[in-house]
């Protein structure tokens, strides 16, 4: 997270994008090309500003949505899409309150005295959201910086957004959702103690305690990834309650697939998912869930075999 005093260190003026970057999809992608190109035109930075808690949390907390990234890959994605540092504001009931020309006037100018500005055609700021493109423009000849407007994206379906990027996990379409991110989708977390049915079943699982509050893919069993570090490895992912043994909590658990000599417990991951090979179900038996487990691994390796994304 860059903070002020670090951004001081890349000189006075830059280019700023601005938005919530939620899952910083493809449209978002899209807008920081335009930004990086435009800093690279000037010669000057170029500064991802974004917001944590999602504006939603504190104004309409009832509908705040799901979250498609942590603050942490949030970040970390910005930088990839060309950004030289994010500022991540706070968002409080005292930001919320900030009329347009006070959050451009002691945010985008005095703090990172913006040059250019660059945002989606929808872009909406300030208290009660009446800051809009054409508010930014007229603030911009009065204080002095440009704004460049990028036209929102998609493709022959639908645009990209995070609001159809949301829907699309939660209906478990992980390989649609895959194409509005630009990459797969992840969950992190830490591995935390489950109830070790898995190991007594065979199958031994990392059951993941998650960060923030993050969009949780339909129930059923997906193919995917376990990220740690530097490692990774393919696993099949059981996302639900467990119903065959009367399960209650909400879980995410992944199996590595051809492993069970892994610790994991009290490890940072991220669990990445590809697609999704069944919905959650009972069993007859635990000999028939077991059969079935052998199933979903099987169809999983297969999957995953040869993939380099």
């Amino acid at each position: 997270m860059s903070t002020p005093e670090a951004l001081a260190d890349l000189g006075v003026g830059c280019v700023v994008s601005i938005g919530v970057f939620d899952g910083v999809h493809r449209g978002h992608q899209s807008l920081l090309g335009v930004a990086r190109s435009r800093a690279d035109e000037v010669g000057v930075p170029l500064v991802a500003v974004t917001f944590d808690p999602h504006p939603m949390a504190v104004v309409g907390p009832r509908v705040a949505p799901p979250s498609l990234a942590s603050i942490d890959r949030r970040i970390e994605l910005l930088r990839r899409g060309g950004a030289d540092a994010v500022r991540v504001l706070a968002f409080d009931e005292a930001m919320s309150m900030l009329t347009p020309e006070d959050f451009v006037a002691d945010i985008l100018v005095g703090e990172l005295h913006a040059k250019d500005i660059v945002v989606g055609a929808d872009f909406r700021f300030g208290h009660k959201a009446l800051g809009n493109v054409a508010v930014l423009q007229t603030l911009g000849r009065r204080m002095g910086f440009t704004v460049t407007s990028v036209p929102l994206v998609g493709d022959e379906i639908e645009r990209w957004s995070s609001t159809h990027a949301r829907a699309l996990v939660e209906g478990g379409d992980l390989e649609r959702a895959t194409d509005v991110l630009g990459r797969y989708y992840a969950i992190d977390g830490t591995v935390v103690h489950g109830d070790h049915r898995g190991r007594e079943l065979g199958y031994p699982t990392a059951n993941l305690a998650w960060v923030d509050h993050p969009v949780v893919p339909a129930d059923g069993v997906y193919a995917g990834w376990v990220h740690a570090g530097s490692q990774r490895w393919p696993a099949a992912i059981s996302v639900g309650t467990n119903p065959q043994f009367d399960g209650r909590d909400h879980r995410v658990e992944a199996y590595v697939l051809d492993r069970d000599d892994l610790d994991l417990y009290g490890h940072a991951i991220s669990v990445g998912f590809v697609r999704r090979l069944r919905g959650q179900r009972t069993f007859e038996s635990v000999a028939a869930l077991i059969a079935q487990m052998g199933v979903d691994v099987t169809r999983a390796r297969d999957l995953l075999v040869g993939d380099a994304s």
